[in-house]
């Protein structure tokens, strides 16, 4: 932290940043200027599983293509003492100069619409709670954190009062990270080219507070290639423009490699994307989504748990069949 500038990435990210980021006050200092690169989680569940089982075929393929790749890392009530679990994550990356990619994932009513990533905090009090622990846990250090996917997307089952109490939450939650972790770039979800109409996602990013967030996150634990992504942000960059600023947005690009057959659970014949990058067609191309962590009990991963490790999938995503 408070390391110098590594000139190399500022040029790099000068020449890679869209067009979406012209006029868009940046929120917080840039944590990309604090690091030497993202964060390769050795405790990530490719990389447990690879190292509990080198004498399977498939270890080498999945060490090598995932698990020495930077991921995020989810973060929800399976965390326990959130502030314990992120500082010691947090703590891991700032020791090594690398920054750590986060995904928070505890909003109540969670996946309500879906239904195979259901849970969450047990109320809204308990949801402020925990976010600001999560927040006061990264404290001064980088990193970058995306907000609860698929919280803008999941409205159609939701009443109006769910719906307050949501972006409530989530507008709170950015605040949280501008107070407590100034080092910190936010992104709020925003779904996927196939799921919302660029107007109306922009609507619901506004209510939520994306005005105090760095940007938005797209393709969360999905599939849709990344030009269409990419396409899809910088409508929704040019609708937030209706509300006086536009933002800069990131794209999960851990499955996308195939691109989308229509299935967003567990879909056959899916494949990794590009790694974690700069640029590539938004602000970053990230892997949030760890390839091979199954979506729920459907698709390839039937009999499975949404967040399980799935060997043979993560083998399969590497080649794409």
């Amino acid at each position: 932290m408070k390391r110098p500038i590594r000139t190399r990435i500022l040029a790099t990210l000068a020449l890679v940043i869209p067009a979406v980021l012209l006029g868009a006050p940046a929120a917080h200092a840039d944590p990309l200027s604090q690091t030497s690169g993202f964060y390769v989680n050795p405790s990530s569940s490719p990389a447990t599983w690879a190292a509990a089982n080198p004498g399977d075929g498939r270890a080498a393929a999945i060490r090598t293509s995932i698990a020495q790749k930077p991921m995020a890392s989810w973060f929800g009530s399976w965390s326990g003492d959130i502030g314990g679990a992120v500082g010691r994550y947090v703590g891991a990356a700032d020791a090594v100069d690398k920054l750590p990619l986060l995904v928070a994932y505890n909003l109540p009513g969670r996946d309500a619409c879906g239904g195979h990533s259901g849970g969450g905090a047990g109320s809204v009090a308990a949801y402020d709670s925990w976010i600001s622990s999560f927040a006061a846990a990264i404290g001064n250090r980088p990193a970058v954190v995306v907000l609860e996917p698929d919280s803008l997307g999941d409205f159609n089952c939701m009443n109006q009062g769910q719906i307050n109490d949501r972006v409530g939450m989530l507008s709170r939650a950015i605040n949280q990270f501008r107070t407590k972790a100034p080092n910190t770039w936010a992104y709020l979800d925003a779904g996927n080219p196939g799921w919302v109409d660029a107007a109306t996602m922009a609507q619901r990013l506004n209510l939520a507070g994306a005005a105090g967030a760095r940007g938005f996150a797209l393709n969360v634990s999905n599939y849709f290639p990344t030009g269409d992504n990419s396409n899809y942000g910088n409508r929704v960059a040019g609708e937030l423009r209706r509300f006086g600023y536009s933002k800069p947005f990131v794209i999960d690009t851990s499955r996308n490699g195939n691109g989308s057959n229509g299935q967003w659970c567990n879909p056959a014949g899916r494949r990794i994307g590009t790694p974690t990058q700069l640029g590539g067609g938004a602000e970053m191309l990230l892997w949030l989504k760890t390839p091979g962590e199954s979506d729920g009990n459907c698709g390839v991963g039937a009999g499975s748990s949404a967040g399980q490790f799935l060997p043979e999938v993560a083998y399969r995503m590497i080649f794409g069949y």
